[in-house]
């Protein structure tokens, strides 16, 4: 085997790194960085010896956008220089006032996404099955230390194993079209150390078991949750519930419990409209970290409250000179099912 396909192998090798692979769906862009630095070094992109990126503090999760571990390989997270000029908007207390009376309608709208939820028509999935996801989202692909270049928009399906023994391949992912990694190759998400049923590895059969009091279920979810480096842990809590109502499914009690859950996180915010990736409108749930300088936001179609998408921000880095949002990855959920095989497609169970 030549150098550069020693180092790509090498770089691969990653996806099976330990502790952080074994992290929340969502939470392993550093790792995608270096990844995806070291694929361009052996495809040419970047000169031959080319000293490796020194590691960068983790920008957003475009992954509560990606369900499960499909971040991974979506393309290089960096930054972009956007400038503004004076801020000519609301007075200081206007301001305090519209961010209270958005804190309230945000904890009246995902009551009210519970109640929808609690409505919904959920197969319960076998221990031997699997939750196919597929989503269509768009990611950035500038350069490590550059701007901020979105790619177009693409597929990504997830087949996620059920089974809750220890597992070192917990599912799989493939993508498709313009601007895809590696499309069309169904890659195994995988972990150096089995990972049993839980956070780190949700089964329909393990999200059955999570408390459906909204107090209890927020207790459970801030002392389990993994913290990154400069995030607080109410983000942490909050981008978690994203990640499990984006790439799983679970009865509609559970469902209901984690959004009156996240209505209970302090900073949780509406904002009146949104889109995804898909050009969908709905009513967004945001809220905004000022300890990793990120915004989360997740997109409910404003008749059904279903679920549509969800979209990642960096709020501002003053290094950078980013002072206002700029957008990091969007995405859009097409279709959930329950399949008997990975790599399997199957008729639509919820969305």
């Amino acid at each position: 085997m030549n150098a550069d396909g020693r180092r790509t192998e090498d770089a691969l090798e990653l996806l099976s790194a330990p502790a952080e692979w074994d992290l929340p769906p969502g939470r392993h862009l550093h790792y995608k960085d270096v990844l995806m630095q070291q694929i361009d070094q052996d495809l040419g992109h970047a000169p031959t010896g080319a000293a490796a990126p020194a590691p960068r503090r983790r920008l957003t999760r475009p992954a509560i956008l990606v369900p499960l571990a499909s971040t991974v390989l979506a393309g290089a997270l960096a930054v972009t220089l956007t400038g503004t000029g004076a801020d000519h908007g609301p007075a200081p207390t206007d301001r305090a006032a519209i961010g209270s009376s958005r804190a309230q309608s945000a904890s009246v709208t995902l009551n009210r996404i519970a109640v929808a939820a609690m409505a919904s028509d959920v197969t319960p999935v076998r221990d031997d099955q699997f939750v196919y996801v597929r989503s269509l989202t768009v990611s950035n692909k500038g350069t490590f230390e550059g701007p901020v270049e979105l790619g177009a928009p693409h597929t990504v399906e997830t087949w996620t194993s059920q089974d809750p023994r220890p597992l070192k391949t917990t599912g799989w992912m493939r993508e498709s079209g313009k601007d895809a990694v590696m499309p069309g190759e169904t890659i195994p998400i995988e972990s150096t150390d089995a990972v049993p049923a839980g956070i780190d590895h949700p089964t329909y059969t393990w999200l059955s078991s999570l408390p459906t009091n909204p107090d209890a279920l927020l207790t459970l979810l801030r002392r389990d949750v993994r913290v990154s480096d400069g995030e607080s842990r109410e983000q942490a809590v909050f981008s978690l519930i994203g990640d499990l109502l984006s790439g799983t499914l679970m009865p509609p009690e559970n469902t209901a419990a984690l959004y009156k859950a996240a209505a209970k996180i302090p900073g949780v915010k509406e904002i009146p409209d949104a889109v995804d990736v898909a050009g969908r409108h709905g009513i967004a749930i945001t809220r905004e970290d000022a300890s990793s300088a990120t915004r989360d936001e997740w997109i409910f179609d404003k008749r059904s409250l279903a679920f549509l998408g969800a979209r990642g921000f960096i709020t501002h880095d003053k290094q950078k000179g980013i002072t206002s949002d700029t957008l990091m990855g969007s995405t859009a959920v097409l279709q959930r099912a329950v399949v008997d095989r990975h790599g399997e497609k199957a008729v639509e169970a919820d969305s």
